[in-house]
């Protein structure tokens, strides 16, 4: 496989993994989020997206310099990074909105939604950013 079939492959897998969790997320809205095995299901969905997301975004960000495409490998080394900040960020928020819900706090519930809808925007941007670059994903291989 050529470097650039490899940095194809990269991609391939980073927007696989972007548009599984885009296909997956939104059925959380469907649920109640006072079920705590629907709340475990969607922590270990989001903590699991997350660090997927760091991975594929990590070896994406060496098949595209390794295949010379500095400026795509930035791109997703900046995509990795967001990843796992956004995972150090979101899953302790989720684990204490989980815990208040379980101590009674009638508000908990309300703030695993906002959490649940703000895990979908984290994602969403990315997934933008990684849609927008295929043009010049494409045009970088030839």
């Amino acid at each position: 496989m050529t470097l650039d079939g490899l940095s194809l492959a990269a991609f391939i897998l980073l927007l696989f993994a972007m548009l599984y969790f885009q296909m997956t997320s939104p059925t959380f809205l469907l649920v109640k989020l006072d079920v705590p095995q629907v709340t475990r299901l969607m922590r270990g969905h989001f903590n699991f997206y997350f660090l997927a997301l760091s991975i594929v975004a990590a070896v994406g960000t060496l098949a595209f310099a390794v295949a010379g495409h500095p400026l795509t490998a930035l791109g997703t080394a900046v995509i990795a990074a967001f990843a796992v900040w956004a995972r150090r960020w979101f899953v302790p928020r989720l684990d204490a909105a989980v815990d208040a819900r379980d101590s009674g706090d009638a508000d908990a519930v309300r703030r695993l939604r906002a959490l649940h809808w703000g895990g979908m925007l984290c994602h969403a941007i990315p997934l933008v950013a990684v849609l927008a670059s295929i043009p010049r994903v494409f045009v970088g291989l030839n």
